[in-house]
């Protein structure tokens, strides 16, 4: 049996598949963190890893490498990050024959500060970019993989991550846009 459901996101308008086991943080208690209507957030309840869906203003860069790049390093400014590498980014074609656009990948890693405490955190950043043109929309698709923290709570041991790197490339393959007038 797959350990892969598919997750309705934003209504439905879009659909991705991801482990069954994630929760929903919109539907967990609304003090841990709330929720913009622009984003969807997954959270693994074995670790700190984190799953984000969010729809944004298409940014200027037209290379869709230079835009993937550009949406990193604005994550990279929010987390304050105090070092951000790329490490590869790649395209995957939609071959399916719907009308969503092909994912830009980037893997890359952050040193982030989380919390206030003494010393940074080491997570491995998972972004795919689906860039909806003509409604002047970017979709970012980003996992976050903590795999080293300072007291060792949630992070992903290195031989875990490469089933983190299977969850993303199965969502973002899976990754289906079926109304673009969530986009209006």
């Amino acid at each position: 049996m797959s350990t892969y459901i598919e997750r309705p996101l934003f209504g439905g308008a879009i659909v991705a598949k991801t482990e069954r086991n994630l929760i929903d943080a919109s539907r967990v208690d609304r003090d841990l963190r709330q929720i913009p209507d622009t984003q969807e957030v997954f959270l693994d309840p074995n670790s700190s890893v984190s799953v984000i869906v969010e729809i944004l203003q298409r940014v200027e860069p037209e290379d869709p490498v230079e835009a993937v790049n550009f949406h990193f390093k604005s994550l990279a400014h929010d987390n304050d990050a105090e070092k951000s590498t790329v490490q590869g980014t790649s395209l995957v074609a939609n071959d399916r024959g719907d009308a969503t656009p092909s994912a830009i990948l980037l893997e890359g890693e952050q040193i982030v500060r989380k919390f206030n405490r003494a010393s940074a955190d080491r997570v491995k950043i998972f972004m795919g970019l689906f860039r909806v043109k003509e409604k002047n929309t970017d979709i970012v698709v980003t996992f976050n993989v903590p795999i080293h923290t300072t007291d060792d709570s949630g992070e992903v041991a290195p031989s875990h991550v490469a089933k983190y790197t299977e969850d993303f490339n199965v969502f973002v393959r899976s990754f289906e846009i079926k109304d673009f007038g969530l986009f209006a």
